[in-house]
């Protein structure tokens, strides 16, 4: 079992930053493949990044050039740092871990832009 806690959410300012953090339980967070999505009520999840166990990223168009993601293998964490925030980003942001076949989530962390 692996436990994803996300952390960095907060109200900013459209143009603002924030950097989102996901702390994981297990070593085994090194070979998954890692990402963060994110959801308004009412709407589905959607897809925001992800990194591969070799460093590949991957991102929504709407974020690119906006949003980074990284990660840490020595600490087990993950990493978006998003910036130039726009009101569209408006969600909770969930933390996800894929491996051996399981899907891992966090609980999501809240992030509200004003504008």
């Amino acid at each position: 079992q692996v436990q994803l806690v996300e952390s960095g959410g907060g109200l900013v300012q459209a143009g603002g930053s924030l950097r989102l953090s996901c702390a994981a339980s297990r070593s085994i967070f090194r070979i998954a493949t890692l990402g963060w999505y994110r959801q308004i009520p009412g709407k589905q999840r959607e897809l925001v990044a992800t990194i591969t166990s070799g460093g590949s990223t991957n991102y929504a168009d709407s974020v690119k050039g906006r949003f980074t993601i990284s990660r840490d293998n020595a600490k087990n964490t993950l990493y978006l740092q998003m910036n130039s925030l726009k009101p569209d980003d408006t969600a909770v942001y969930y933390c996800h871990a894929y491996v051996m076949g399981v899907h891992y989530w966090g609980q999501g962390t809240q992030v509200t832009v004003s504008a």
